[in-house]
């Protein structure tokens, strides 16, 4: 039995792009943020690896981060009725979240292979 050589490769680069952790060639994922079972280029068994919350927390401090200052500027520079406010931030808020929400998720896929979290890799 062969070992194949796999490099090192980023878990930015691979994790943000949804690729395999391993041969960065693979799709990670095999629903909108279902974690395949195995990767379909290196058969790297994945199913060990769950992100659980953290994707969600960091997106929350992420968007806390950046609509919470928009909002208030926007409420003392043009002073809006409060539904043009839920009409503008909602769609946002959303779009945001559903748009970094399996980048993130991937990101620790990745940096879990990277870090050796799961009992069986390689």
């Amino acid at each position: 039995m062969t070992m194949d050589y796999y490099p090192a490769l980023s878990p930015i680069r691979t994790g943000l792009a949804c690729k395999c952790p391993r041969c960065g060639g693979g799709k990670l994922f095999s629903g909108f943020l279902n974690v395949r079972e195995s990767c379909s280029q290196c058969g790297l068994d994945l199913r060990g690896h769950d992100a659980g919350d953290g994707p969600a927390i960091f997106i929350i401090f992420i968007l806390g981060f950046i609509v919470v200052p928009m909002a208030l500027w926007v409420e003392m520079t043009y002073m809006p009725p409060l539904w043009l406010h839920a009409v503008l931030w909602f769609p946002t808020i959303i779009g945001v979240t559903l748009a970094l929400l399996r980048p993130l998720k991937g990101l620790m896929v990745a940096l879990q292979y990277r870090h050796r979290s799961t009992s069986e890799q390689d």
